[in-house]
């Protein structure tokens, strides 16, 4: 547990706080009682003072009974914050009327218990994870690894934190005894059996009930000389057939205790074992063998053997987020310590990176789309702008760190858990925060909710609802609201995320420090919000400083100029919201998303305030947030001064990227988005908006072939249609595949791959840095050099990977051949535009890689290549029909069309076209037939409008035609 230091001035807060407190409950009354006398009358006769004329005293009576009334107010709600500070159970309870007074109570006490060991806050404790009640199963140990919550520090009271300290303590000091007395026991390393690695964490989850306490086998083994001479440096990296001293309360039947004579064990490997127990800190004060306690000796008691340890699928991805990758294959800071200069603010931020990634393919896309429609001014082009400088860092740096699939399973695990409580006709919990640990999803909820639905299971109590990976991985897609969409990432402790609801807190939610660093916190929050995928409807306001940001996602973020707009905003807000909910029968926005109600999706509203308010401004935000985890409303409100009044939770940013909140219990690795990451993000936005780019008829390919005959390339690969490679031995072996796989990367990626970008496309959960050279190397040497000894495969100046000219695919090939019909010497001659035309059409053989193993290729699922092939195929047979329509071939031009649907079947343009190539041949019926087969085609929906249109007046009868056809 992390505390920190209190300073003179906590302590001169608090000594403040106590003299305030002191003066209202105590001096007011006996000043009162004093002067005015008490509030009550010595008879109860009511009549009596009704006859009576209003005089002063009369007056002053009735003066100071109000006093009385306000003092006991304010004493309701020191009592009311008091409880809630000390037990850390439940939201304090509002005490009616008070506003203001309420406020002073809570900033009085806490700053009275800031000094106190049992330092709490005004909310619930996020109890640590990975402790339960059992404690004769989990004796406690040295570390009783923790899993972080939030309000750590208020789990339990003074007395219980001095009582584990000291049997920490005592723990510690009687390891040693513990040795002596040959309680010690080792576990040796298992080999891999299929996708599953043996890894600390699995290990001290099954000897020692908490995969977190890993940390004491490794301080336990470290640097220690393992049986094939390497030692332990990282947690992540450990071999088979190493040994791993275990702490004194390890249990299980894998374990080997000694000293022992181990019956069950071969010679070799409890030689191994005695050879390495020497090696421990004991043999290093002790001497020799005294070191494990005579480790050849027996101890007696049991017979000690080796089992197979238990292998279960490990969690999977490189994120520590809803997966973990096998230990054998993580690119650790120690084994790739050079980041070739990416951004690491966004390769450590795995869903925000997602989110980012998902948004900008999207917007491509739709770029794409408007352009081939000639949405805007005419534009037409297949290409969008490809990045440079840091923008490229930036989208290098998304590709690497994206976690997806932890987004998606998050997304399920959510609304999962909203389905199945909707069925139980129960309430969503209100949730606080989430942690994502190890391949588990933690949900710290505000006060216990009864048994979760399963398969999700309680924690170490009833405020923790928890879903294992495995378990999560059995949702499927359902269409409910999404319950959380206020979750946002705020850093990392150890191996876990922290995500706090910030629809959720009771009150605002405070940052302080630096300007420079708020601001980087605050875009790191205002972009995950924007492109998170576990949310629906949300509305992101920002108050100084983001408006760049609304670029991102124009219909969630909104940027107001001051906080004179935002308060106006915020309390017409309010009120309807309050409205709303009234008339709607729910206690909260929670109510609102489960049940038939659920359409309204009830969606948040989260405000985030990088300007500091004055302090008129802040008790008025104040006064709005005392309700608004009722109403779905959350505010984020930066300070300099680290004092904002009415401030439930308080956080600071230091200048080393440390988010720190005492009296929360919380101390991350803050995720950040400085400022340079922030225009770069920006400008792959900017530039992938249809509205942006210039007018014009079309853009120049990235790369285009020499499609003369004097051009013919060394290396043609087949990508549109079935894989295939021409001037290359297939490899042997089961590396053919991983080559094949890199080799189509880098040919749609002909402006340059980073190596860290190919390694996370090929290997998602996480490679070492010799495992990706070696492929390097064996791809080099398989696509060989060119006739001058140039390497095909080359590493341009910036670092990454590109192919020689002589390497082309298909898709090159088909871009060219479009690009010089209708740009080239293709605009000059009709012939030479007719011959360009079909040989490009004459490429097409079906979907990109339409044979490729499943499993693989899953970058592709970044790439927006799948709708540019089919746009480029559309334009191709667009143009080629329109080259042999103008001289009435009609035949022709509907074999171009359908060769082209055959590709793009669900393309608007070539359904049009087709119809009137059709009516062109003056044949009813057959025009009868296609409409009848479009129809089909379109299904449920029906035909488009515009094709709808079409057909009413190239055949005003065929709606009668195609239903006497039926």
């Amino acid at each position: 547990m992390r505390v920190r230091r209190r300073t003179f001035g906590d302590f001169v807060k608090a000594f403040l706080a106590f003299v305030a407190l002191a003066v209202l409950l105590v001096g007011v009354p006996v000043a009162l009682a004093m002067t005015a006398g008490w509030p009550f009358p010595e008879t109860f006769e009511p009549m009596e003072w009704l006859k009576q004329d209003i005089s002063v005293s009369t007056f002053l009576s009735i003066l100071t009974f109000v006093v009385w009334l306000a003092w006991a107010q304010f004493t309701a709600c020191v009592l009311v914050e008091m409880k809630a500070a000390l037990s850390g159970v439940g939201v304090p309870g509002r005490v009616p009327g008070a506003g203001p007074s309420q406020l002073l109570a809570r900033q009085l006490v806490a700053a009275l218990l800031l000094v106190g060991a049992t330092a709490a806050s005004f909310t619930p404790s996020l109890a640590q994870l990975g402790q339960t009640y059992d404690d004769n199963q989990r004796p406690t140990v040295a570390a009783a690894q923790q899993t972080p919550g939030l309000f750590a520090q208020q789990q339990e009271q003074a007395a219980g934190t001095a009582a584990a300290v000291a049997e920490q303590a005592s723990h510690t000091e009687a390891a040693p005894a513990a040795k002596k007395q040959g309680d010690t026991k080792f576990y040796r390393i298992q080999p891999p059996e299929g996708r599953h690695h043996d890894s600390l964490w699995e290990i001290a989850e099954r000897h020692l009930g908490d995969g977190r306490r890993y940390k004491e086998i490794f301080e336990l083994n470290k640097d220690r000389a393992q049986p094939d001479g390497s030692r332990l440096s990282e947690a992540s990296l450990i071999r088979p057939g190493w040994i791993m001293e275990m702490p004194g309360d390890a249990r299980g039947g894998d374990l080997v205790e000694m000293p022992d004579d181990a019956p069950e064990v071969s010679p070799e490997v409890r030689q191994q074992i005695s050879d390495y127990a020497r090696t421990g800190d004991g043999a290093q004060e002790q001497g020799g063998d005294q070191a494990q306690g005579s480790g050849d000796e027996g101890s007696g008691g049991g017979t000690a053997h080796v089992d197979l340890p238990q292998q279960r699928p490990a969690p999977g991805t490189g994120h520590a987020d809803l997966q973990r990758p096998a230990p054998d294959q993580v690119a650790t800071p120690a084994q790739d310590s050079s980041s070739f200069g990416l951004p690491e603010a966004l390769l450590t931020a795995p869903l925000l990176a997602a989110g980012l990634l998902g948004a900008l393919g999207h917007r491509r896309r739709q770029a794409l789309w408007q352009s081939a429609f000639a949405g805007i001014g005419g534009r037409r082009g297949m290409e969008p702008p490809t990045p440079t400088g840091d923008a490229l860092d930036v989208q290098d740096a998304l590709l690497v760190g994206a976690d997806p699939e932890g987004v998606r399973l998050l997304d399920r695990s959510l609304r999962g858990l909203a389905a199945s409580l909707a069925a139980e006709s129960r309430p969503l919990p209100t949730v606080y925060a989430a942690w994502m640990s190890n391949g588990d999803l933690h949900l710290q909820l505000a006060q216990p909710s009864g048994k979760p639905p399963s398969p999700w299971q309680l924690g170490q109590d009833q405020t923790f609802w928890m879903l294992a990976r495995a378990d999560a991985e059995t949702y499927e897609d359902v269409d409910t609201a999404a319950p959380y969409p206020g979750l946002v990432s705020l850093g990392t402790m150890d191996d876990s995320r922290l995500l706090l609801n910030l629809e959720s807190v009771p009150g605002i939610v405070s940052l302080s420090g630096r300007e420079e660093d708020r601001a980087a916190v605050f875009a790191s929050v205002a972009a995950e919000l924007a492109t998170n995928g576990w949310s629906d409807r949300m509305t992101i306001t920002l108050v100084g400083f983001g408006e760049d940001l609304t670029a991102l996602a124009p219909s969630r973020l909104r940027h107001l100029d001051g906080i004179e707009a935002l308060i106006e905003t915020m309390e017409a807000e309010t009120r309807q919201r309050r409205g709303a909910l009234g008339a709607a029968g729910h206690d909260s926005v929670l109510t609102g998303r489960t049940g038939p109600a659920q359409h309204t999706r009830w969606a948040p509203h989260l405000v985030l305030l990088a300007a500091e308010p004055s302090p008129e401004d802040a008790m008025t935000l104040a006064e709005l947030a005392a309700d608004a985890s009722r109403l779905g409303i959350g505010y984020l409100v930066g300070t300099g001064s680290g004092d904002l009044p009415g401030a439930a939770w308080e956080m600071e940013i230091t200048g080393e990227g440390r988010l720190l909140a005492p009296l929360l219990g919380l101390e991350l690795d803050a995720q950040l988005l400085p400022a340079a990451e922030r225009r770069a993000v920006v400008e792959l936005f900017t530039d992938a908006d249809p509205e942006h780019g210039p007018d014009g008829p079309g853009t120049t390919p990235p790369f285009l072939v020499d499609i003369s005959e004097q051009g013919r390339p060394a290396v043609y690969a087949r990508l549109v249609g079935p894989y295939e490679i021409i001037g290359l031995e297939t490899p042997d072996g089961e590396r053919s595949a991983l080559l094949h796989e890199a080799l189509a990367l880098l040919l749609l990626h002909r402006e340059g791959v980073h190596p860290r970008v190919l390694s996370s496309a090929l290997w998602p959960r996480g490679v070492t840095d010799d495992v990706r050279e070696a492929l390097l190397d064996r791809l080099r040497d398989w696509l060989g050099t060119d006739p001058d000894g140039t390497p095909r495969l080359r590493t341009d100046d910036a670092g990454r990977l590109t192919l020689a000219k002589s390497v082309v695919s298909d898709l090159d090939v088909l871009r060219s051949l479009y690009h010089e019909a209708t740009q080239g010497k293709g605009v000059d001659s009709r012939a030479v535009r007719g011959r360009l035309l079909t040989d490009a059409l004459v490429l097409v053989r079906g979907p990109l890689l339409a044979d490729r193993p499943e499993g693989r290729y899953r970058w592709l699922t970044h790439e927006i290549v799948d709708a540019q092939l089919p746009l480029l195929v559309a334009d191709t047979g667009l143009a080629l029909a329109e080259f042999h329509m103008e001289k009435n071939r009609a035949e022709k031009a509907i074999e171009a069309l359908n060769a082209a649907l055959r590709t793009a079947p669900s393309d608007e343009r070539l359904w049009n076209e087709l119809l009137r190539a059709t009516h062109a041949l003056d044949d009813p019926q057959r025009l009868t037939a296609l409409a009848s087969d479009l129809l089909t085609r379109s299904g449920a929906r029906g035909l488009p409008p515009r094709t709808e249109a079409l057909l009413d007046e190239l055949l005003p009868t065929w709606r009668d035609a195609v239903a006497a056809a039926g």
